[in-house]
């Protein structure tokens, strides 16, 4: 890890802006007096208050101008004669320290931890050598402008920070506990397991908890970008910073303040920029070189023509090597770059889509493949039970209280299906043991039985006869042994979400293949991929199965994305490019695994998070390119003597200016 003083340089100082987004995202660089480099007071308090002090921020670069044009007027318009050359260049020094001074000394401090050649350094040759030939106006204006860039920088990251919070930070700091019959507001982050938080109509859930009133309908917008309200009825899950909309209702706590889903998307978050996209990384390697580079060709500039010339003038060539410094300085590419991920991932997360880092906004931009599960990811994952078929003989429902018994045990969605179905447990039925059986199902003892329920393999695995032809039912089918008997079956569907098939036509615009993998049937994968038109489709995988066909996809086919639970897809997730999980706020496994999470489990978003991809590396290649061919321009007019200082600032700080407003764009976008 680099030292903190290595985040004196431009290219550093943004890694420092950015490498801790969401916690301090726009803390910019303080000289230890507690003024930062711009010139204006930094007294440590986070920026979300910075755009009240907009004009103090302005207050250093307004004076210095103030006395610039007024000494510009009396050189050159006033007859007089106290402007001597003494009060003449006190006048500028005056004018110059106002914004220069921070600088200089940011750049003092970075000499003596190490970080010689920083864009202070830079700064501060150049100018203080157009004093030292007399171009004191142009010295002035130099920093002045590069003060300006700075008060703006400031604000643009500012406003992708805020933007983020006001998003994602929805947790109020109090709520109000019944204790003893009476209520009491207490700080939310005091709040302890199992306590009952009284809720009204308006306010917002600070904590994660269940519901203890009969129903109660919640915005849920914060935390999933859904505008259509969530009605949860007594025993389910509420979430900290859904707000509730009818009823005044009562949740009883399950997860402490910094343990709540809220907390853990915003430290997703807060944490995203420090994953560095490889255009970035490149960037500040680059400038780590190039710097330096730079310094060592101005000063050729300025000597090696005595070598060289009869008429050599060392003014003349000083000046040239100044304004050749001036438009080195890498601020746009190693400033705009950065706000150009971190746009994007806050674009994202407007959008209910969390990017674990801009690394992966780079990745997504290049997938050419999107491989996908079935089940809830393009299908509800709500199960419910369409038929029960059993051979003579058996007791049917003492079958399916013995099958509900057992699945109850399980958390998988068939599980709930079948629960539904058949009513409360049995608890007079004792199970020994029940063990699972990865891609195959359960199998338990009852009473020294066996009892096998799962897909069609799982009979083949432990070799039960059954007379059905089990790929002519287009539904999920859960068959049943007893005894080392088959006994029959339960027929199980799930339902596609409305926006599957929109998500498919829209992959397809984007020139994006997509192939299904399940566990499910081949018979329902190829039904349910047939009405979504997806390309291709395969059945009856086991977890070690879809690993292989993955790996097939992306020898034959380049990048992929793979879209699932993040749970139970856990290899195929680590496998791909790009590992997206739908239900990002169904399970805590889901945001720890997945590179990209989506938050309302709408599958219309995995095209959304490509186009904000695409157009995260569309606008940072844009600045990179522009950078480089306006200073590339300026640079050669400069060392040829055709470029005075005032080009140079529009080489440097109106680059900078014009790409920081180019990548602050996509946070406008709707997508």
């Amino acid at each position: 890890m680099e030292d903190k003083h290595k985040e004196k340089s431009c290219c550093a100082h943004t890694e420092k802006v950015y490498g801790n987004a969401g916690k301090e995202v726009v803390e910019k660089h303080s000289s230890d007096d507690g003024h930062d480099h711009a010139g204006h007071s930094h007294d440590g308090h986070n920026h979300d208050a910075v755009e009240g002090n907009v004009f103090k921020m302005f207050l250093p670069p307004i004076l210095a101008l103030i006395l610039l044009i007024a000494a510009i007027v009396i050189d050159n318009w006033v007859s007089q004669s106290w402007f001597t050359e003494t009060v003449r260049l006190a006048w500028y020094l005056v004018a110059y320290l106002i914004v220069g001074y921070a600088v200089i000394k940011d750049a003092v401090m970075s000499i003596v931890k190490g970080d010689v050649f920083s864009e202070f350094l830079l700064m501060s040759i150049a100018t203080i050598g157009a004093f030292s030939i007399g171009e004191y106006p142009e010295g002035v204006a130099v920093m002045l402008f590069y003060g300006v860039g700075e008060v703006f920088q400031t604000l643009a990251v500012s406003r992708a920070k805020r933007n983020i919070k006001s998003l994602m930070d929805q947790r109020p700091d109090e709520v109000t506990v019944i204790v003893d019959g009476k209520t009491k507001t207490i700080k939310a982050q005091n709040a302890a397991i199992g306590e009952i938080i009284q809720l009204k109509p308006g306010e917002k859930l600070g904590l994660d908890g269940e519901l203890l009133t009969d129903g109660a309908s919640f915005n849920t917008a914060a935390l999933t970008g859904e505008s259509k309200p969530d009605t949860k009825v007594k025993g389910e899950t509420v979430l900290a910073g859904m707000i509730n909309l009818n009823v005044a209702a009562q949740v009883k706590v399950t997860a402490l303040y910094t343990e709540s889903k809220l907390s853990r998307i915003l430290e997703l978050v807060q944490n995203a920029a420090s994953q560095k996209a490889p255009t970035e990384l490149f960037i500040r390697k680059f400038a780590k070189i190039y710097t330096p580079i730079v310094v060592f060709l101005a000063i050729g500039i300025c000597l090696l023509p005595y070598f060289f010339t009869d008429t050599y003038n060392f003014n003349s060539w000083l000046y040239r090597a100044l304004v050749f410094l001036v438009i080195s300085c890498p601020c746009a590419l190693v400033i705009s770059i950065p706000l150009g991920y971190f746009g994007g991932i806050g674009a994202a997360s407007r959008n209910g889509i969390l990017f674990k880092g801009g690394n992966f906004l780079d990745v997504i931009a290049s997938v050419r493949n999107v491989v996908m599960d079935k089940t809830g990811t393009m299908t509800e994952g709500v199960f419910k039970v369409q038929e029960t078929v059993f051979k003579p003989g058996f007791d049917k429902d003492e079958i399916l209280k013995m099958v509900n018994a057992v699945e109850s045990q399980s958390s998988h969605p068939v599980a709930t299906a079948i629960h539904e179905y058949v009513g409360e447990v049995d608890t007079s039925i004792k199970i020994e043991s029940t063990e699972e059986i990865a891609g195959h199902g359960l199998k338990a003892f009852i009473e020294g039985k066996e009892l096998l329920a799962g897909n069609f393999k799982l009979m083949d695995k432990f070799n039960i006869s059954y007379d059905i032809d089990s790929s002519s039912i287009v539904y999920t089918t859960i068959a049943v042994a007893y005894d080392k008997k088959f006994v029959g079956y339960i027929t199980i569907s799930d339902s596609i979400k409305e926006d599957s098939k929109r998500t498919i036509d829209q992959l397809h615009k984007l020139n994006i293949k997509v192939t299904m993998l399940s566990g499910d049937k081949s018979a329902v994968v190829k039904f349910v991929a047939d009405q979504l038109g997806i390309d291709n489709s395969f059945g009856d995988l086991l977890p070690e199965d879809k690993v292989n066909k993955l790996k097939e996809i992306k020898s034959q086919m380049g990048k992929v994305a793979f879209v699932g639970d993040g749970v139970n897809d856990a290899p195929v997730v680590a496998l791909s490019d790009v590992g997206i999980a739908m239900g990002g706020l169904g399970s805590d496994v889901t945001i720890e695994t997945a590179d990209v999470v989506i938050q309302d489990d709408k599958p219309s978003k995995i095209p959304m998070a490509i186009t904000i991809g695409k157009q995260t590396k569309k606008i940072v290649w844009q600045n990179i390119s522009f950078a480089f061919a306006v200073k590339a321009v300026v640079l050669i007019l400069g060392a040829g003597g055709l470029a005075t200082m005032w080009e140079a600032v529009f080489a440097d700080v109106g680059v900078a200016l014009l790409a920081i407003l180019n990548a602050v764009r996509i946070q406008k976008m709707k997508f």
